[in-house]
């Protein structure tokens, strides 16, 4: 005979675990209230390109100056600028953005260290969890531009990179800046996903290395040239489910 499987209604967890579920359910309605928050206020912002990199790279670092050149160059095209609106990378993406035409966005995360806002923003929206701080990211991009970074930016290049891949985002451009900083990088991707066939030859046409500013913007302008920005109905679609 079977077990009964149904939990006995006396509970015989403490009151401080029982405590702890509670709030563990209670804390689902504020992961719900950062989605609405956070897709009201940046619904508006298309067309608009997602920078990533370091948190640790100092203003006086070429990469900064590449980002901010970079970044500036996207809000004079047309294309609002998305950084996770903390220091270095994210600092110089919001400040090429702040001083051109278009909007600079910033969706800060609470960290306990080294993550405090920017002043380089017109949006800024904060997050406390990395999940749905990275679907907004996703979400509102027409391109994504990745500067050298750590652990974080290579998780956010290879959320873009999975999503763009198994179809759970419309395809877009997924740029790398600094050839020497990410060669090697990609040199494992063939030499080992590719070779041991974890991931399709034709995955790799997913990335692009470029190192000029100009050219990161007519990249992306190229891949919209024959359909526009606005996603199709069938891409909404799909959004919706990320």
């Amino acid at each position: 005979m079977h077990k009964n499987k149904l939990p006995d209604l006396a509970d015989p967890r403490g009151a401080a675990e029982i405590d702890y579920s509670a709030r563990e359910s209670w804390r689902l309605f504020g992961i719900m209230a950062e989605f609405v928050e956070a897709t009201e206020r940046l619904s508006e912002i298309r067309p608009a390109v997602s920078i990533f990199g370091s948190a640790r790279t100092p203003p006086d670092h070429a990469y900064y100056i590449l980002t901010e050149q970079i970044s500036r160059k996207l809000s004079d095209a047309g294309f609002s600028v998305i950084s996770g609106g903390g220091p270095g990378i994210m600092e110089a993406a919001n400040k090429g953005a702040y001083f051109g035409k278009s909007p600079s966005v910033g969706l800060n995360i609470q960290l306990p260290h080294e993550q405090h806002a920017n002043p380089f923003q017109d949006i800024s929206q904060s997050f406390q969890h990395f999940f749905s701080r990275k679907v907004m990211f996703v979400k509102y991009a027409s391109a994504y531009v990745v500067m050298p970074g750590g652990f974080g930016t290579l998780d956010e290049l290879m959320e873009a990179l999975t999503l763009v891949q198994t179809g759970k985002t419309r395809s877009i451009p997924i740029i790398l800046v600094a050839t020497k900083f990410w060669s090697g990088l990609l040199d494992w991707f063939r030499d080992r996903l590719v070779e041991e066939g974890m991931i399709s030859p034709e995955d790799m046409d997913l990335i692009q290395l470029i190192d000029n500013p100009a050219d990161v913007v007519e990249a992306i302008f190229n891949h919209y040239e024959k359909r526009g920005f606005s996603p199709t109905l069938t891409e909404r679609e799909i959004q919706l489910n990320l």
